[in-house]
Order: C-alpha cells, then structure tokens, then sequence
C-alpha cells in the first residue's frame, strides 16, 4: 500500500524538451532593446483578451474602491438573467423613492434621470447604467429584481465568486462608496472578459455613443470611444479614495486587448494613460504559436507505474503575444504535484505549463499524459517508494 511510504507535495520545474519559439513580453525587462513602459496609474493590468497573456502588470492584484466599475457586475448579473430568459428587455421596474434620492436627479451623481414612480424598461436601465453611468438606473434593477441593494449585492458577491474574482468584494449595484467594498485590476479583466465572450450582443451596448431618456440626451463617459484606436468599451469610474479608474478594451487586427487602470489623478491623466497602454500593446507584440495542441513538451516522474515517468504534451495550442527583440528574458517550466501516481490515463490532465518573464508568471496552460501510465508491480512500487524516500531525504537538507 503506498500510504506506507512517507510522501509529501512538491512543485517542481522540469526543463523541457523543445526550444521556445519567441519570447513573451513584459515590462520588467532591462534589456535596451525590449520595449518598456511606465505609467502613472497606481494599479494597473493589461492583458490579451484571446490568450490571457499579461503584457503589464503593477499592482494587479491590489484592492481598491470601485467606483461605477462595480456597474460592470450589475449588468452581469442582468445579461445571464436575459440570456436564461428568466428577465426579458421589455420588463419594466419601478422608481422608487431610495433610488430616485440616491442615484437620480436629487444626488447629483451620474443619472439616467429617472421619474420618480415612473416605470422604465430594463432595455433603458441597461443603456442608462451603461452609457450614462447612471446610479439610479443601477438602483432600479438591483430594486426590481432582488428588492433591495443589499440583496442584490449578495448575488453579485456570490456570481463574482463563480466568475473567480476571488478579491473583490461587492456592497452596492453602483459603486458608491461603501465599506468593505473593493475590486482589483485582475478581478476586473476576469470580468470584462467575461462579458465580452458570454454576452456579445448585449455587449456590444459598451459601444454605443450615447443616449436619452427624459429628453436627456448624454454621451458615453469612456474617452476611449472617440480615440479611433478600435475602443468598444468598457466602464470608467471615479472616488476621492481611488482617484480615476477605468476598465478598457480594444480590437485591431484581429487582436483584442483588455485594460484596467486606476489610482490615476484626473479624467484627462485616466484618458492619456489608457490610450497609451493600449497603443504600446499594439505596436510591441505579435501573436505566436509556441506549441501546437498534442506537442509533447516534457516529462513528469511517475510512482508506482510500469514507467518511471510519463510524457507531457499540451493540451490545446499554446499561443501568446510575444515581442520580437529578447527571447532571453523567456523561461519555461512545468509544474506538477510530485510524485504522479499510477495508473494514469492517457490526456489525463497531470501538469501546467508556465510561461515566465524574468521569474514572473504571464500564462499557464494545462499538459494531459501523452500516454497511459498502467500501475506497476509490486516490485515496481517498492522501488519508486525507495527512489522517492531517498530523493525526498536529500532534497529536505
């Protein structure tokens, strides 16, 4: 029985058997040649939308206050109740008076103005909320489909922790300043991806110019709109706490990008900083197939096979946006939770493949066994569970 034997979990790195085809982009490089940049804004995450590749990254996993970007949570919540039909876009929900006072014409923040009492379809609460930035419209539905803010938030946290936007925390459909309520740049990209793949009908509202209601005509707030840089959304913000933030996202050439920002001091430093991540992303990386799906990559050490170890292929294509100058800063590793134990199953998903930048993580992909590894022997056991055993001893000194 192999639970004789005294094992214990290591990550290990294993070199791997083929050559990197380009290099991965980051911004830590020192090399003169690599493009770099800086930027101003106090957390900060870029990212290419198809593969996940981080181009940039400061601070990405800090929290901050939300601002109207916790809008981007209420309309997923909205979009997956159009999309399993259980709300249509001709519903209406009423205005309350809470919502009126909080988010409308009374509050004298971003509003769709609303009517008080009056009765608005979800088709314009979604485009106020959208375009407008509009709090009461956030108010409205969270009211009308949960009965309350506080209710609402509850699901938002709960769908938020489905999503894997483990450090983000909800109070309100609108981002108004709460306590205990907190994103951050990785939460937000996991998010805006999302909705860009989930809901692209319903998305692409992101995009529209502007809108009216009351006979209140409005344009969108996002200032990457009108840069003519490929811009179809997303959502910006602002609070005294986290300065000026925005979540962005472009297409161009057939690539996709996707920008969060925050901590920045004005609307104008928030457009400038933007723009300028996004154009650096364009102009300093192209898309390259490091290895294509079933390419074998490495090998995993195996316990108590009729094999001591198992070939490692990927198991989709591997692709990434990669600058063209510096390989060098590139390295590879495999991870896996030592040892495997047999039997294993041919594409059996046993590892991860990590492309590093200079020691720092952009992407993990999984590897599946090339090959079945059946359990071996009595004899085979004994003297994996001695190899091990005499492994584990020395790499505890």
């Amino acid at each position: 029985m192999t639970d004789a034997f005294p094992f214990k979990a290591f990550l290990v790195t294993v070199s791997l058997l083929l050559p990197l085809a380009g290099p991965v982009g980051s911004v830590l490089a020192q090399d003169e040649d690599v493009p770099r940049i800086e930027t101003t804004a106090r957390e900060a995450l870029l990212v290419d939308g198809e593969t996940g590749t981080v181009l940039f990254a400061k601070n990405a996993d800090a929290p901050f206050p939300p601002a109207s970007l916790a809008k981007m949570m209420t309309m997923e919540i909205v979009f997956a109740a159009i999309k399993d039909g259980t709300l249509t876009l001709d519903t209406e929900f009423p205005v309350s008076e809470h919502a009126w006072r909080t988010g409308g014409a009374p509050s004298r923040t971003s509003t769709m103005f609303a009517e008080l009492k009056s009765q608005v379809p979800v088709s314009a609460l979604i485009r106020g909320a959208i375009i407008q930035s509009a709090n009461d419209a956030a108010i409205v539905i969270a009211e009308g489909m949960e009965g309350s803010e506080a209710a609402f938030a509850e699901r938002m946290n709960a769908r938020a922790r489905e999503l894997g936007m483990i450090n983000s925390r909800f109070a309100n459909p609108t981002g108004l300043p709460a306590d205990d309520q907190y994103v951050t740049a990785r939460d937000l990209i996991t998010l805006a991806r999302h909705l860009r793949s989930t809901y692209p009908e319903l998305y692409a509202i992101y995009a529209e110019p502007a809108f009216e209601w009351n006979k209140i005509f409005q344009r969108n707030r996002n200032p990457l709109l009108s840069m003519e840089i490929g811009a179809d959304g997303i959502e910006t913000g602002y609070t005294e706490a986290s300065g000026f933030s925005l979540v962005g996202a472009t297409s161009h050439g057939g690539r996709d990008t996707l920008l969060a920002v925050s901590g920045l001091e004005t609307a104008g430093d928030r457009a400038s900083e933007a723009r300028k991540l996004l154009l650096w992303a364009r102009e300093s990386f192209e898309s390259e197939t490091l290895f294509p799906a079933g390419q074998i990559v490495g090998s995993a050490n195996v316990f108590g096979g009729e094999s001591g170890s198992v070939a490692l292929a990927a198991t989709e294509a591997v692709e990434a946006l990669v600058p063209a100058d510096a390989p060098e800063l590139v390295s590879l590793q495999i991870r896996y939770l030592e040892p495997l134990i047999a039997p294993i199953a041919e594409g059996q998903t046993v590892a991860s493949l990590d492309i590093l930048v200079e020691g720092e993580p952009v992407l993990s992909r999984d590897l599946h066994a090339a090959s079945a590894v059946a359990a071996g022997s009595f004899t085979d056991r004994a003297l994996g569970a001695v190899r091990e055993l005499a492994v584990g001893w020395l790499r505890t000194l």
